[in-house]
């Protein structure tokens, strides 16, 4: 009998996965199974290009359908695993079927936080996570309606860039007292709330939504302070949750994600996870932690992919994200937890480029860099090394990023 390794889920992780088997000489049968109708596709362009129909699906795939046919790895699509049992090394889908599994891999990633708010299920309220999202939300826009964002993190903002390029009236509203206030410093929020402005959203933080009204579909949104807003399509984005419910049902332990190792295992020696879904350790930052991000899903899905082949590959990466909008590509180094200075570079409240560095006892721990590539790798490589920098230097725009590594 031929060794069989499954994959759960069909995004990033198990696309990067798939192809590591082979490479990692797995010579056995890979199925993929996967709940969506498309093979795995890059999720950052959802709340961009693909939201504005610049790309289409076969645009976004990550890998095209003639490499998985010739690395001989199969898939099924729109279909949905039930059950793990893992004493008889099988998978019970959705209608019955059972799969056996030599080798197992949990890519489930993550899916929306669900709002309890009244009239959330109207049509025209919509959560923004997969490409059906966005095939339905495009659906329901069109120049000069009224979009009513819940969120001012990355997706919201991204999305209300998006949609302002396509036409629309575009309003974000925001719990706390500043978009982003979770993720960074208050210069960076006040940049993103000056920009997005300048380009006509109209941001009200402090802001919660109370409920959604509307004759068959949405009509307005009802706010905190009982006062209305016009809205053509609600769009929610109030963050993500790991999907862990196999995983927990199977018994394998489960907190804030699938506890694994820094090899991507499970205390199941059959069974790996990778991507969003995973709480791991970081040997670089010292802490268990659980990511979101694309770089993640990729880089632990290789020590994954290792590991099922009776490898060592020891997942220890440096943490990086990015955000486009409009004419502003962010890209975000490091952890910016418990800084204690942030040094700007550059004009914040004015312009389109800068920096943020985060910094704890003089050494960089992050940096948020718009339209600053030069000092992104200069961040990354600064985060590496440990070294103490001069605050004077980092915020002196006239240095070259090269010289802040000396």
């Amino acid at each position: 009998m031929s060794e069989v390794c499954v994959i759960i889920g069909a995004s990033h992780a198990a696309a990067q996965l798939s192809a590591s088997l082979r490479t990692e000489g797995w010579e056995g049968e890979i199925l993929v199974i996967g709940d969506e109708a498309y093979l795995p596709y890059h999720r950052p362009p959802l709340s961009k290009t693909f939201l504005s129909g610049e790309k289409s699906i076969e645009d976004i795939q990550i890998r095209p359908a003639a490499f998985y046919e010739k690395q001989n790895i199969q898939f099924r699509l729109n279909t949905r695993v039930e059950s793990i049992d893992r004493n008889k090394k099988s998978l019970t889908l959705e209608g019955g079927e059972i799969i056996s599994y030599s080798k197992l891999a949990l890519c489930t990633g993550s899916k929306p936080r669900v709002l309890p708010l009244e009239g959330s299920q109207l049509p025209g309220v919509h959560y923004l996570r997969n490409a059906a999202d966005i095939e339905a939300i495009q659906k329901d826009i069109a120049p000069g309606k009224k979009a009513v964002i819940v969120g001012g993190g990355y997706i919201g903002l991204e999305t209300a860039a998006a949609l302002r390029k396509l036409g629309l009236e575009v309003t974000v509203l925001e719990m706390m007292d500043r978009v982003l206030q979770r993720v960074t410093a208050p210069e960076i929020s006040a940049f993103y709330h000056r920009v997005h402005t300048e380009e006509g959203v109209d941001i009200k933080t402090g802001t919660a939504i109370r409920a959604i009204e509307g004759n068959g579909k949405a009509e307005r949104v009802v706010l905190s302070d009982q006062s209305q807003l016009d809205a053509d399509v609600v769009i929610i984005g109030a963050g993500i949750v790991p999907n862990t419910e196999l995983a927990e049902k199977a018994g394998l332990k489960v907190d804030n994600g699938i506890l694994v190792d820094e090899q991507a295992r499970t205390e199941d020696p059959d069974i790996v996870a990778a991507g969003d879904c995973t709480n791991f350790p970081n040997p670089l930052l010292g802490q268990r932690m659980r990511l979101e991000s694309v770089p993640n899903a990729m880089e632990q899905s290789r020590s994954a992919a290792a590991s099922i082949c009776g490898k060592e590959k020891v997942y220890a990466a440096q943490p990086w994200f990015w955000s486009d909008q409009y004419d502003m590509k962010l890209q975000i180094a490091g952890l910016s937890q418990d800084y204690d200075q942030v040094v700007i570079r550059g004009d914040y409240e004015q312009g389109r480029s800068f920096v943020a560095w985060y910094l704890k006892d003089g050494k960089v721990l992050a940096a948020d860099c718009v339209n600053r590539g030069k000092e992104f790798m200069t961040a990354k490589k600064l985060i590496q090394s440990g070294v103490e920098v001069d605050a004077s230097k980092l915020a002196d725009d006239t240095v070259d990023p090269k010289e802040l590594l000396q």
